[in-house]
């Protein structure tokens, strides 16, 4: 049996003082930078990390050091670092040591949040769940939500895509991945959306509201969300259990499975992979769509452009907005890049987000040009230029099921329609725990024009 991930401890007091006995540990520098206590740095680190990321790097190169809160934290940026992290060096990172930590009580010990060889076997369990045929099954689903929802799309209608969305992609999840009815998942009084979404904005909280503890915090409504989707969980995979009956949905699959003394997998860790997957898709195609249709309606002419495909338009959408916009880790032991040493059990982070945005990766960065995807120009991109998905052995195992998902919205709503932004809308991003639009994307439908 493969052995369980070492138990994490919630106690931010407990992270904080183990945190500063490893900087004190460190054998080597730390990279230059900003490594002066900062409040003020920090806020405005929260607040806008993709400013702060790329003024480090104009200031001190691809690797630096930057002070946030009570601990260094070391930046790398551009293709040669991601690759370095993703790829070449990648078992020198740990994942479950970086600030991924932090999810660990909502989420449990899945994908994200655990490192090899756990992750490893679980990873190979659930491969099936996405093959090309799994996909192509769970389209026709896709197909059935969107035409169910495609409804608000009426001419001179306002609606938020980002909420239309938000809940088409959580139905999306719960039939082609669960084989969940979602009407059942908001039976009585409770709203699986809901509570997905009351637990994950404890990260965009403040940091005195991240660090208390006790009834009534914000932690403590964490773990009542918690309680409340763990008892649909576990009553599905009970009930599953009791039947002998599944599907071809992931929960199935995990349900099914045995571990290598041909063990079924403890109900405990089919829930972590469940809720891990939920979270990893759930807000993330939801920003993508909103995402790219705010680039539309920038670009207006993009939608008419014939030499424009759906998957160019998606590719830009996620170099300039890539959902997972960080990647923490922690180093395991110390290493070098581009000859700058930087000590072991470091946090370390690579940055879609800001790597995507380096000018001298990308020319024009800030403006929205689909044509960098065409096959000639990806065929000369470097080693780790675009890694919205990650890269290496841990490249995000939902991909192509993502992919195929905001592909089937992004059709069925540019047959139909065009979509305005409201005057005065500008868009701002939240970036905890993924990058979304602060608020919402409101927007006014029009007809398509006609060829």
């Amino acid at each position: 049996m493969i052995e369980r991930p070492e138990p994490h401890t919630p106690n931010p007091l407990t992270l904080i003082a183990r945190d500063l006995r490893n900087e004190r540990a460190a054998t080597v520098p730390y990279p230059p930078g900003d490594t002066r206590f900062s409040l003020a740095r920090t806020r405005r680190f929260m607040r806008d990390p993709l400013g702060v990321m790329l003024d480090g790097y104009e200031r001190h190169g691809p690797v630096f050091t930057l002070r946030i809160l009570h601990h260094d934290l070391v930046i790398m940026l551009g293709p040669e670092a991601n690759h370095h992290i993703l790829v070449s060096n990648a078992h020198n990172f740990s994942w479950r040591g970086g600030q991924l930590r932090g999810l660990i009580p909502f989420l449990g010990d899945g994908l994200l949040t655990t490192d090899d060889p756990y992750h490893r076997a679980h990873r190979k369990v659930m491969v099936p769940a996405f093959h090309r045929e799994r996909i192509r099954r769970a389209t026709e689903i896709m197909e059935e939500e969107v035409e169910r929802a495609a409804t608000a799309f009426v001419p001179g209608a306002v609606l938020d895509l980002y909420a239309w969305t938000r809940d088409v992609s959580l139905r999306i999840a719960m039939r082609a991945l669960f084989g969940l009815d979602p009407d059942l998942a908001r039976a009585g009084d409770l709203d699986a959306a809901h509570e997905f979404e009351a637990a994950l904005s404890f990260h965009a909280r403040g940091l005195p509201g991240q660090l208390a503890r006790g009834p009534g915090t914000p932690y403590a409504r964490v773990l009542r969300s918690r309680e409340r989707l763990d008892a649909l969980l576990y009553g599905e995979i009970d009930r599953r259990r009791a039947a002998g009956t599944g599907g071809e949905d992931l929960l199935s699959l995990l349900i099914a499975a045995t571990d290598e003394d041909g063990d079924p997998l403890p109900r405990d860790q089919v829930r972590d992979e469940v809720m891990t997957l939920l979270f990893a898709g759930h807000d993330t195609t939801t920003s993508t769509v909103a995402f790219l249709f705010h680039e539309l309606a920038e670009n207006p002419e993009l939608a008419e452009d014939p030499g424009v495909s759906i998957e160019m338009l998606l590719a830009e959408t996620l170099r300039k907005f890539p959902p997972a916009y960080v990647g923490p880790r922690r180093s395991i032991a110390p290493f070098e890049f581009q000859g700058v040493p930087v000590p072991g059990l470091a946090f370390v982070w690579y940055s879609s987000l800001a790597s995507h945005r380096l000018p001298d990766v990308w020319p024009e960065p800030e403006r929205f040009d689909p044509f960098r995807f065409t096959p000639e120009n990806r065929a000369r991109m470097r080693k780790g230029q675009y890694v919205p998905f990650g890269s290496g052995t841990r490249t995000c195992i939902g991909m192509r099921f993502g992919e195929a998902e905001i592909a089937v919205i992004a059709r069925a709503i540019l047959e139909r329609c065009r979509l305005e932004l409201l005057p005065g809308y500008r868009l701002d991003l939240r970036t905890a725990p993924t990058i979304s639009p602060a608020h919402g994307l409101p927007v006014r439908v029009r007809r398509a024009t006609v060829a």
